[in-house]
């Protein structure tokens, strides 16, 4: 009875033994997996050498947080439908597309930014474009209706948040009459845009004959990144509208309260760099529908109509690399005088902090408009936690009283600009789907810059010794939120 019981023992011994080696083996083979996919997959050897270290150091924590934070799924995520809709991609969408246009001499010395630009984006440079500035929603928006109530054919409008009420309802209104009348009228509302708006597009259009889709619903893309954060108005692929402005009433501030007011500028586009914009919809409305339009009304022939020169950049996580942030660089290489920045969200990372600083070493006068309040203060804690670096190198930088600026604006030497709805943080940059358009127009240099001149009367500059004085309290809030720049 004695020897069945020690055996019995044994045998549990045995097997607690057992398990105890596999355990340590599937700890192990966790902490090797974590270690090699960083090596395998994390470009920064930095970020890389972190991750490794954290993987092997820490059994099963580290693996663990590895696996929850440091894999970039938003990209890979990204990448698989791109993947899963090649196979369909529409051949109707470079339907008509011309040969790139031949930069004349004025622009010779920034040519080497339209080289770049023609590597990184797959489409051309079109001639013959008008680039309207149209300042807030006070002129913005009855631009658009204007146009909206002319349609004959086709509208097309993206935006990433649209408000069925407040001055949305007059879009409401405005593209309810067009489908009435036969206009075929497409419109993508973000899914995580329409929640900013208690009373949806989608529902205010429901019944209309208006065909509303989502971009991404969230049970298929539960994240705020990932987002379509593109504006765009295409009516009869004639004429369009782009810029940073949602359809909000808080872009219109001759209504709303300061508190809530939102300035902006939008864009009215003539030219044949609609038929690009005019692409961009139907690519991201294949996308989210399945749908390839290709009625030949879609894309008309179009007259020059200005002496602008136009590439149209959509850029995303769908790509495999980040067109917007390489033609940043690319700016900031190639000025010879002067670089001026307006952004609502200001949050570089060492490569832009780096570029900058080369810039102003080169002596390029560079000056950043920002907002003075921001909407989203953490955004600007961070932003002001690389203030220091910035200014010790000679780095002009202003801060504008509200209310909030939302205008995102890049114009180099007064012969080049960059509008559209990308910010200066990584969630533009590389998280979300945008819209811009690099433009060499002399003129709109110009008046870019009086706009500029404007902000610059009546900002506040920000001096060394000011953020050199912010107590400490404030400095650790502020490098504190900036650790999580990434996600901001």
């Amino acid at each position: 009875m004695a020897r069945s019981s020690l055996t019995w023992r044994e045998l549990l011994n045995l097997l607690d033994r057992v398990d105890n080696s596999l355990a340590f083996l599937s700890v192990a083979a966790f902490g090797l997996w974590a270690a090699g996919h960083a090596l395998l997959n994390k470009r920064d050897p930095r970020s890389a050498l972190v991750w490794v270290s954290i993987s092997l150091a820490i059994p099963i924590f580290g693996p663990l947080a590895y696996w929850l934070l440091g894999i970039n799924r938003i990209t890979r995520r990204a990448l698989q439908w791109k993947s899963d809709r090649q196979a369909d991609t529409p051949e109707t969408l470079s339907h008509q597309r011309t040969a790139a246009a031949l930069l004349p001499e004025l622009y010779d010395p920034l040519r080497d930014i339209e080289t770049l630009s023609s590597k990184v984006a797959r489409l051309g440079l079109t001639a013959g474009n008008r680039i309207e500035a149209l300042e807030n929603g006070d002129a913005a928006y009855p631009a658009m209706l204007s146009a909206i109530s002319g349609a004959r054919s086709s509208l097309h409008l993206s935006s990433y948040i649209f408000d069925g009420d407040g001055r949305g309802a007059a879009f409401v209104d405005a593209l309810r009459e067009a489908a009435g009348r036969g206009v075929t009228v497409r419109v993508i509302v973000d899914a995580m845009g329409e929640r900013y708006s208690r009373l949806t597009a989608r529902t205010a259009l429901k019944g209309s004959g208006v065909d509303v889709r989502h971009y991404l619903p969230l049970h298929q893309a539960p994240f705020i990144n990932l987002r379509n954060h593109r504006k765009l108005l295409v009516i009869d692929g004639a004429v369009a509208f782009t810029g940073g402005m949602n359809i909000r009433s808080n872009h219109c501030c001759a209504l709303s309260a300061e508190d809530g007011q939102a300035n902006d500028l939008h864009f009215r586009v003539d030219g044949p760099a609609v038929a690009d914009l005019q692409r961009i919809f139907l690519e991201d409305w294949h996308f989210i529908s399945g749908q390839i339009p290709d009625a030949p009304e879609l894309f008309p022939e179009l007259s020059p109509a200005g002496e602008a020169f136009v590439r149209t950049i959509a850029d995303g996580p769908d790509r495999e690399f980040h067109k917007l942030e390489w033609l940043l660089y690319g700016a900031l290489a190639t000025a010879r005088h002067r670089i001026r920045i307006m952004t609502p969200y200001f949050v570089p990372d060492r490569p832009q902090i780096t570029a900058l600083v080369t810039a102003a070493l080169r002596g390029v006068k560079i000056t950043l408009v920002l907002p003075g309040k921001n909407n989203l203060p953490f955004v600007s804690w961070a932003s002001r936690a690389s203030y220091w670096e910035l200014l010790k190198h000679d780095i002009v930088i202003v801060e504008q009283p509200p209310p909030f600026v939302h205008t995102k604006l890049m114009v180099v030497d007064d012969l080049w600009c960059l509008i559209g709805s990308a910010n200066w943080d990584t969630r533009s940059l590389r998280l979300n789907f945008e819209l811009n358009l690099s433009v060499f127009d002399q003129g709109l240099a110009r008046e870019l810059n009086r706009y500029f001149d404007d902000a610059l009367s009546l900002s506040k500059v920000v001096s060394q010794q000011e953020m050199d004085a912010r107590p400490l309290p404030i400095k650790l809030r502020d490098g504190v939120a900036r650790l999580f720049s990434p996600y901001l």
